[in-house]
């Protein structure tokens, strides 16, 4: 999987399930190429997200809904995600 079909897969999976105004997903995997732990074909993902939906949850609620709907990403293609809300 390359970053730009995992993008729109992301972007896809998050607006089906998850009213937001905005999605900004932004590829940090070249900051971690060189650490021990670097899986290849795995990202470091970066997500920002508008969302009144997300915003009136908690941070442990909103965080657990986004990782659930990409379950199957994190999984097989995601080595880390940051969310941000906003």
């Amino acid at each position: 999987m390359d970053i730009n079909s995992l993008n729109l897969i992301i972007e896809k999976k998050i607006s089906q399930n998850i009213s937001c105004k905005k999605i900004i997903i932004e590829d940090k995997t070249y900051l971690h190429k060189n650490h021990k732990s670097h899986e290849k074909n795995k990202f470091h993902i970066k997500l920002i997200i508008k969302s009144d939906e997300l915003l009136k949850m908690n941070k442990i609620e909103s965080t657990k809904k986004i990782y659930k709907i990409l379950d199957y990403e994190l999984k097989k293609y995601i080595h880390s995600i940051q969310v941000l809300l906003n």
